[in-house]
């Protein structure tokens, strides 16, 4: 069932510097990870779109009802890639999600969307929370419409890292337990991704 309260900006802007390609573009069982990471979100709401400064190159790979945002100055990280998002899109909740996510869980996804509905209205964002090294893993989380002008004022004053915005913000923490770790393990190098692959191959 779809949330026509949330939309959803697949990041396909990174450099991928250590894997040295495209990583929106590496394949598991026939896949791109873009369009894995596509699907899950497509089970959470209709208005799903990837940010990018290249949407040609993705546009073969998305077949599909997708839509694309011209990401306005790439290479420039993913907070003012929210930025953008927010300034373009009117649903009252974003979902960001980084397109390497490639053990991401449709129903993990939905129960974390359900319970926005608990969330007050003071709260700018609802974001998975390790607490075993304290850190924020802001690339799977909800960020709200209202949460703009914050986030405009930070990244005027000089802010790039999520982890100090999120400490200046009114923001619900996500409990991370095993499954929701394993969920959000992200790949950087071909090392890190063919050992996902090999978890997702032992999984099935």
């Amino acid at each position: 069932m779809t949330n026509n309260k949330i939309a959803v900006i697949l990041l396909a802007g990174g450099q991928s510097s250590r894997m040295g390609r495209d990583k929106a573009l590496l394949e598991i069982d026939g896949k791109f990870l873009l369009e894995r990471t596509w699907e899950v979100a497509a089970h959470l709401t209709s208005e799903v779109y990837v940010l990018t400064a290249w949407p040609d190159r993705y546009r073969s790979t998305l077949n599909k009802k997708c839509q694309f945002l011209v990401e306005y100055n790439p290479g420039s990280g993913p907070l003012r890639a929210l930025s953008q998002g927010l300034t373009q899109i009117t649903n009252e909740w974003i979902l960001l999600l980084a397109c390497d996510l490639p053990l991401l869980d449709a129903d993990i996804i939905q129960h974390w969307a359900r319970q926005l509905t608990a969330v007050g209205p003071s709260t700018l964002a609802v974001v998975p929370y390790q607490n075993h090294n304290s850190r924020w893993e802001p690339l799977c989380g909800f960020y709200r419409q209202q949460s703009l002008s914050s986030l405009q004022s930070f990244i005027e004053k000089g802010g790039r890292s999520f982890q100090v915005w999120l400490k200046q913000i009114a923001v619900v923490p996500l409990p991370i337990g095993e499954r929701e770790a394993r969920m959000l393990s992200n790949c950087n190098t071909l090392e890190e991704f063919e050992k996902l692959k090999n978890q997702m191959g032992n999984r099935e």
